[in-house]
């Protein structure tokens, strides 16, 4: 049993939510009513829903998000409807239960949604907040960024295996929000930058952890994304939808390991890969999708919510042998018009990084490029497009291959 990508949509990431006094419902609202009109589909088509968040809770006191598309929508009353958490991954399992329910023949439509608040508290005790995804009471107890910190590690432990330049870093977030000015959806689209801001400026561009600087950095994002999901089945029964506004989910993978960092670090000294479980992951989606290159792919969404996190995935998805994934920043491989371009509407640095939406944007901007609708940031001839999602330290990591069914 396939599983397609009927269409979807997203709110605008620059908007700040809290500060117009608006909360989940009017967030899921928003993305729930554009996902339908976007696909042409009524509400009670819909058969389950499955809704990615990490941090409602923690940023809201709202929990039991699965509850609120009913909530805002009638006609949703009595779908089954679950929420997933996964940090940054979120959104991404909230997709592959949505698939799982369709591949059973349980149900041939599913909704699904990725959505977080981040703009309710100061940025400080949003990035406390986050931490609460890394092994809490365990590590980078003595800080309250613990991401930077974290991905800063990272970057500490490339440079002791291969040696790591951090100038390839900042090179990396200049692309990115480079790419995210032509996506009228991207948070960082109309911000101002000076020549310095991607330099090692302590000024233009402050020291934030280890190599790590502010524009090495994702933002705190409100913002939500939807896909409708559906069966084989469900294609047949609508025989008027056209093959060339859909889209195949091919492959798929999804691993998880232990919480701990400096445990992921040991369990893989003796490997090429810092994170093996990460290339697995690349793998498999890519074995499901009877696919032998990721040069077969005509561009992918790789998780940048650092500078850092981009180049793991770059060598992790083949692009470069282990630790080598500077060639690819060097070569101009990764840029729109490269070989394999990497996050060409902006990736997380620069579209924005709502962290229970990200995965669920990753897939509707997948579909979007595979079926000609990305706009501006519309790459050529595009027939199949991946996606790597990661949460924590990749505690969590999916990936996901999408292709185009039309012709």
């Amino acid at each position: 049993m396939s599983v397609h990508i009927l269409g979807g949509d997203q709110t605008d990431f620059a908007v700040n939510w809290h500060r117009v006094g608006l909360g989940f419902d009017a967030l899921i609202r928003a993305v729930l009513d554009e996902t339908l009109a976007a696909v042409r589909l009524d509400a009670t088509a819909i058969e389950v829903i499955h809704v990615g968040n990490a941090f409602g809770q923690l940023f809201t006191g709202q929990g039991q998000l699965g509850g609120m598309p009913a909530t805002i929508h009638p006609e949703l009353w009595g779908i089954p409807a679950a929420r997933h958490e996964a940090a940054c991954a979120s959104g991404s399992m909230a997709a592959l239960a949505a698939m799982a329910d369709l591949e059973s023949g349980r149900y041939d439509c599913a909704l699904v949604i990725g959505a977080e608040l981040e703009k309710t508290v100061p940025g400080g005790q949003a990035a406390a907040y986050m931490g609460a995804a890394a092994w809490a009471g365990h590590e980078t107890q003595d800080t309250d960024l613990v991401w930077p910190t974290q991905f800063a590690a990272i970057a500490a432990e490339y440079d002791r295996r291969y040696g790591l330049d951090a100038a390839h870093l900042r090179a990396i977030s200049a692309l990115n929000v480079a790419n995210a000015r032509s996506n009228p959806r991207a948070q960082t689209r109309n911000w101002s930058y000076t020549d310095a801001s991607f330099t090692a400026d302590d000024t233009a561009n402050p020291p934030v952890a280890g190599v790590l600087r502010r524009q090495d950095c994702s933002q705190m994002t409100d913002g939500a994304a939807a896909v409708i999901l559906v069966s084989d089945r469900f294609l047949q029964r609508h025989s008027t939808i056209r093959p060339d506004t859909t889209a195949l989910i091919s492959g798929w993978g999804h691993r998880t390991v232990g919480l701990s960092l400096d445990a992921k670090f040991r369990a893989s000294a003796a490997e090429p890969y810092v994170f093996p479980h990460l290339r697995t992951a690349v793998l498999d989606a890519l074995s499901r999708a009877g696919l032998a290159d990721i040069r077969q792919l005509g561009g992918l969404e790789v998780h940048d919510c650092f500078s850092m996190s981009e180049y793991v995935a770059i060598d992790h998805l083949g692009l470069t042998a282990p630790g080598e994934s500077w060639k690819a920043v060097e070569s101009g491989d990764i840029t729109r018009t490269g070989s394999l371009p990497i996050n060409p509407g902006g990736g997380l640095i620069g579209i924005g990084h709502p962290v229970g939406a990200t995965g669920v944007r990753m897939l509707l901007d997948a579909y979007q490029q595979v079926t000609g609708q990305a706009g501006d940031c519309q790459l050529p001839g595009v027939t199949r497009y991946g996606t790597v999602n990661i949460g924590g330290s990749t505690t969590t990591v999916a990936s996901f291959i999408v292709e185009s069914v039309a012709g």
